[in-house]
């Protein structure tokens, strides 16, 4: 998380927002939208700071929103598994059988 947010504090909140929505993903009512408000009070943020919070993590991959519902994401997994591949092979010049 520290890659993502530049201070400590936002890393720990986007870390707790992940565990929310994977909590509430799990017991199958995933967290809408529109409960924005709650979110803001449950992690001690501004509105301002959720969103580029929600911003940065939807943009990583981490999460995605569908229906109006936030999701966790494989798409992060994918995209460093895409970028080791690239490093492998293109940076280090090695075949892709050995990685």
């Amino acid at each position: 998380m520290r890659r993502i947010f530049q201070e400590d504090a936002t890393a720990v909140r986007g870390q707790k927002f992940l565990t929310i929505i994977e909590e509430r993903q799990a017991s199958g009512s995933a967290i809408r939208t529109d409960e924005w408000k709650n979110l803001l009070e449950e992690l001690q943020i501004g509105r301002a700071s959720f969103y580029a919070m929600r911003n940065k993590l939807l943009g990583a991959g981490l999460i995605s929103i569908k229906d109006k519902e936030y999701r966790l994401s494989g798409q992060f997994s994918k995209d460093l598994l895409d970028m080791a591949r690239w490093w492998w092979t293109a940076v280090l010049n090695q075949p892709e059988e050995n990685l």
